[in-house]
């Protein structure tokens, strides 16, 4: 079930697998990071965190501007004290953009799981 359709992502609950999806679409700009909390919170807000496995799929996130990379380790720090059983990213096909989420995650305490594809999370 999509909760939230924007431009620049996506959200959705599947009950069937249990899992929070997001999908993050392009590069995400500042003033769009505001509207995206608030969708977050209302989205994940809707399931028992203790239950449901959230994944954030990066599959077609691009690069991010360098004055930006501190947020994207605030947002990876962020994913994984909001409480989910598990919390899985999903690789964006961009190179770049790969390295840049890896080296995020090994800078902060991520204790989720970075896989490549999406059919591996389920």
């Amino acid at each position: 079930m999509i909760v939230v359709d924007k431009k620049k992502y996506k959200m959705e609950i599947e009950e069937s697998s249990k899992e929070v999806r997001v999908q993050v679409h392009g590069l995400m700009r500042e003033e769009d990071a505001e509207g995206y909390m608030v969708d977050l919170q209302e989205t994940i807000g809707k399931v028992s965190k203790k239950d449901y496995t959230f994944v954030v799929d990066g599959t077609h996130q691009t690069p991010v501007p360098s004055k930006v990379v501190s947020q994207l380790e605030q947002t990876m720090q962020f994913y994984s004290t909001l409480g989910f059983k598990d919390t899985i990213v999903i690789k964006p096909s961009s190179k770049i953009a790969q390295v840049q989420i890896r080296n995020a995650l090994e800078r902060i305490e991520f204790t989720g799981k970075m896989i490549d594809r999406v059919d591996q999370s389920r």
